[in-house]
């Protein structure tokens, strides 16, 4: 498997918007209310705000390409596009999702060293996410790749307040 990164672009909007609805259905949508989830979906991946997303220099979306295959995407944020921590040197990993039909073959591994990787290179000296905290299968993964938990915050999914744990992955050390 040859894996590589494209680094969106407005140009790359279409794809951005079915990889990013595409993966949030298959990942989520059977744990929500369908009115509630509907309502989100519109909200955080329709056209106009995917638009903005993609606009902000602060946010980052990057696929995952297998030979030809879109495999999967993640999204940086850095300053002022954080969702939370929001410090000069934080990053924030805000979406990280591979392609159902290709998840059990190390991608989702191969994307998070990857992101570690654009973090050091941006001089950040930790990264970090917020991980639904009935997601229990991406917690393990989180924490296996050095991840640890520093608190929580509520995320809402249209009306349903859900709880997010965050989860700390420290820079500093790793091999350079």
């Amino acid at each position: 498997m040859k894996l590589q990164l494209h680094k969106c672009t407005s140009e790359d909007l279409g794809q951005l918007m079915d990889i990013s609805r595409k993966t949030f259905i298959d990942a989520f949508e059977k744990d929500n209310d369908p009115e509630d989830f509907e309502s989100y979906m519109d909200e955080a991946f329709g056209h106009n705000s995917l638009v903005a997303q993609l606009s902000d220099t602060e946010s980052h979306f990057y696929f995952v390409h297998n030979s030809d295959d879109l495999v999967g995407y993640f999204k940086l944020n850095e300053g002022n596009a954080q969702t939370e921590v929001k410090q000069a040197e934080s990053i924030e990993l805000e979406r990280i999702y591979v392609c159902q039909e290709f998840q059990g073959k190390r991608i989702g591994e191969w994307a998070l060293e990857e992101v570690k990787k654009l973090a050091r290179e941006a001089g950040k000296t930790f990264l970090w996410l917020g991980v639904w905290e009935k997601n229990l299968k991406a917690i393990k993964f989180y924490e296996r790749h050095g991840f640890s938990k520093f608190g929580t915050h509520p995320y809402y999914i249209g009306k349903d307040k859900q709880t997010d744990w965050l989860m700390r992955f420290n820079l500093v050390n790793l091999d350079r």
